[in-house]
């Protein structure tokens, strides 16, 4: 089967290739661990976790690699330098590597409660320093970086000059060098540099700077851009299929690691594919630190920010980012993951149900047109909403069996099922919001405990109590339904 890829770098949706048949390179720009994971940060990781689980289902033997930003890079270059981690490790009374495995710890926690699978390969930037002190020589040595004062900067002006060609800067993200260089705004410290855009790929440590590594350069750390050019390079060669990371690191972020890279590599381009995921937004605004609205997935998962009107399991929310295709806005509100919570409950209580369904000697739903527009959504640059349209269309006619109106033939119903794992499970990385001590996990113990109850009291002809539980959970709509197969009941709504 053959997967769509919307490409960045041509801004066109191409055939994905790989450059060795079979196997995919893969890197995403990973978190910097100063603090927690927000909402924000939950769409990449889902994002590229379900590009790895459909490269994976259609057999391909992906290496995927996830960095940990622990160096800490500045802030805003020519402020000295001020580094995220050992900012927040002072803040924190915490050493910076006490504070980056704590919230490394966190941000693994959080992936494994979405579901999303390990990377093959998570490097940290504080365990390639040598490899980034390496590219940086090099980078020199091609005569495209210079120092000042212990502090080395990319020459962009004669990068542009000499790859306008082969990789030019400013492709990616459609931005001109000469626009760059007139609206730049000057910083403090930022006269020794050659042009205003110059980029760090080395900054000397001030006296009161915690992390620091010695260097040819005299003691430092690595700017933001090396680390992920450096460990690239490692772990994936000098070329590779697909970078991935938010549409926020287009610039300067991945347009620098082009041009590092591609002075290293002999003008070759590090990745073929570049896909971008787009942003949650808060009221129209990117969630983050500025704006004040930022929601940690902590908050997420117990409700207790106030922009929350309940807690949402990590399920709903992988549920409702994977509602909107990867590369549209997608706007946080309550209503909109109150419906994800009755959609996905909705979807995972069909798919519950197709190995009880009552079989028969025809199938009145065509399951061979269902699985082909599910597979033609998804390998069509990972249109996961309109899979799951599909997929809702297939609820439909669960329902209607369970309910006698249409039929499926037993060969059908074991071909309905695995298609809901392979899709639902294996590819959106779905599970039941049940089995983990949530609120609905506690919702369907009760239910269950009332139908027991009630199926006791009609055993003993005692039919007013046994309607009794009935009608008084009509009433706070909860349905129960008897059935030949025994009591269902659903939501009402759902």
């Amino acid at each position: 089967m053959k997967i769509f890829l919307y490409n960045s770098l041509t801004r066109l949706k191409e055939e994905f290739r790989p450059l060795v048949e079979g196997h995919v390179g893969m890197y995403v720009c990973g978190p910097t661990v100063s603090g927690e994971s927000h909402l924000g940060h939950a769409r990449p990781y889902i994002t590229f976790d379900l590009l790895y689980r459909l490269l994976i289902q259609l057999g391909y033997k992906v290496r995927y690699v996830r960095n940990i930003t622990d160096a800490g890079h500045f802030e805003e270059e020519g402020r000295e330098g001020e580094d995220k981690i050992s900012t927040k490790a002072v803040l924190e009374k915490l050493e910076p590597m006490e504070l980056v495995t704590k919230y490394t710890n966190l941000f693994h926690w959080a992936m494994h409660r979405f579901n999303n699978l390990d990377p093959s390969i998570e490097p940290t930037a504080t365990g390639h320093i040598i490899e980034q002190i390496e590219m940086i020589k090099k980078i020199i040595a091609e005569g495209y970086a210079y120092e000042v004062n212990g502090n080395v900067y990319f020459d962009l002006k004669k990068y542009a000059a000499d790859f306008a060609s082969k990789t030019p800067y400013g492709k990616l993200s459609g931005r001109v060098l000469e626009e760059m260089l007139e609206t730049t705004r000057d910083l403090e410290g930022q006269d020794e540099k050659r042009n205003k855009a110059d980029f760090a790929l080395w900054k000397r440590a001030p006296k009161k700077h915690i992390m620091r590594w010695p260097s040819p350069w005299g003691e430092g750390f690595p700017g933001w851009h090396i680390e992920c050019s450096a460990m690239s390079k490692k772990y994936l060669g000098e070329q590779f299929d697909i970078h991935g990371g938010g549409m926020d690191l287009q610039f300067p972020h991945h347009e620098s690691e082009i041009a590092q890279s591609s002075v290293c590599h002999g003008g070759k381009l590090m990745a073929r594919y570049w896909i971008h995921n787009n942003m949650i937004t808060i009221n129209g605004k990117k969630m983050g630190k500025s704006y004040n609205n930022v929601i940690k997935l902590t908050e997420m998962f117990s409700g207790t920010n106030p922009l929350l009107e309940q807690p949402y399991h990590p399920m709903i929310i992988r549920f409702f980012i994977l509602q909107s295709h990867y590369r549209s806005t997608l706007d946080f509100s309550n209503e909109g993951l109150k419906a994800a919570e009755k959609g996905l409950e909705k979807l995972m209580r069909a798919y519950a149900r197709i190995e009880k369904l009552p079989v028969s000697s025809t199938t009145t739903f065509d399951i061979n047109a269902f699985e082909q527009q599910c597979w033609e959504a998804i390998l069509d640059d990972l249109n996961a909403p309109v899979m799951i349209a599909n997929l809702f269309e297939a609820v439909k006619f669960i329902n209607s069996v369970a309910d006698g109106t249409e039929t499926i033939s037993p060969d059908d119903r074991t071909k309905l099922k695995t298609l809901f794992k392979t899709f639902v499970e294996d590819i959106l990385g779905l599970l039941p919001t049940t089995g983990d001590n949530s609120l609905l996990d506690k919702v369907n113990q009760l239910v269950a405990m009332l139908v027991e109850f009630r199926a006791k009291a009609r055993a003993n002809k005692d039919y007013s109590t046994s309607d009794q539980i009935r009608d008084q959970l009509a009433n706070i709509g909860i349905v129960l339904k008897d059935t030949k197969n025994g009591v269902e009941w659903e939501i009402k709504d759902l």
